[in-house]
């Protein structure tokens, strides 16, 4: 039955799995029941959604830990996504701040999907500087930098910051975090991403294809190390007494990582001196609130690699997996 103003549609096309396995296998959009708002909740049309390294590891059921709250045998959640960004489409009657038409970003889940339902305190207005892609491309990437830089790291104006993996999701809003809290920020980064890193504000930057960044002698406040591919020791070695290495990242895993990395950290911490801490970051209101006061000031702007079209979910999720993204990968719905 076609769509009227008096048969509005009761499903909606969202990207979907099953099962566990690679994104490219085992992602399929079909058509689901559609949400409706709570009386505290807004409808969103999606957009945008952008993709995150956390969304690979729920598709791929990897490390095995993850499947101790997702399901052991199938995915609880068959819906991935956390960033969105869309128009609202309808209203719950208690919601205040507001109505359909605004368009709006926020972080939440089952995000790759035509709509979603939200209470509308996990939705901020768009930046007015920025598209709807680009405020998808925001929220867990953006929110893992601040909490890391600023929670874990406890940086102030003038410390020295390294940035390990500076050109990605995450590294990328670290750069620009950084210098909006006047650190000193060396970035590590290939060749191809000199440049990039360079207008993100980085003071520094080391290329590691052709420079050992963990055998340079120098010593940093705040290491950052948003890729894994370093050992705990080498960490270590960059961080100057009474800093601290916050560990964002870890290499694939089948079965526990990060798990002995963050065993590792606690036990090297004791050592003395120098700190090792594996920080995951968590979805925080007051905390979206500060990115959206950023993104205004024009302190920090979304880098985007590419864009896919919903259907290409699979496609979005394999390339982000090659950790050669630079920026963010954005879905567009």
């Amino acid at each position: 039955m076609a769509e009227t103003a008096t048969t509005p549609r009761a499903t909606m096309w969202a990207v979907g799995y099953d099962r566990y396995g690679p994104p490219a296998e085992v992602l399929r959009v079909s058509e689901v029941p559609k949400p409706e708002p709570a009386p505290n909740e807004v409808l969103v049309r999606v957009r945008a959604a952008s993709v995150n390294p956390l969304d690979w590891h729920m598709i791929r059921g990897e490390p095995l830990l993850v499947r101790s709250s997702e399901g052991w045998r199938r995915p609880k959640r068959t819906i991935p996504g956390v960033d969105v960004a869309g128009v609202v489409e309808a209203v719950g009657r208690d919601v205040t701040r507001f109505r359909p038409g605004d368009e709006v970003w926020g972080h939440k889940g089952r995000a790759m999907a035509e709509y979603v339902c939200a209470r509308e305190t996990l939705f901020l207005t768009r930046p007015r500087r920025l598209s709807l892609e680009q405020a998808a491309a925001i929220p867990a990437a953006a929110l893992t930098a601040l909490q890391a830089l600023r929670d874990a790291g406890a940086i102030r104006a003038a410390c020295r910051v390294l940035i390990n993996g500076s050109s990605g999701g995450v590294g990328t809003f670290a750069v620009q975090l950084a210098r909006h809290f006047g650190a000193d920020v060396t970035a590590v980064t290939s060749t191809p991403n000199v440049v990039l890193v360079q207008e993100l504000g980085a003071d520094r930057v080391i290329d590691y294809t052709a420079e050992d960044f963990t055998s340079t002698g120098e010593r940093y406040d705040i290491v950052m190390d948003n890729v894994g591919n370093r050992s705990l020791f080498a960490l270590r070695r960059l961080v100057a007494p009474g800093g601290v290495a916050v560990m964002v990242g870890a290499m694939p895993s089948k079965w526990l990582a990060p798990i002995p990395r963050i065993a590792g950290g606690v036990v090297l911490s004791r050592l003395g001196g120098r700190r090792l801490r594996w920080m995951l970051a968590h979805s925080d209101d007051e905390d979206m609130a500060v990115l959206a006061d950023l993104v205004e000031s024009g302190a920090i702007t979304p880098v985007i690699d590419r864009c896919y079209p919903m259907e290409r979910a699979g496609e979005a999720l394999a390339y982000l997996e090659t950790l050669r993204a630079r920026g963010k990968v954005v879905l567009t719905v």
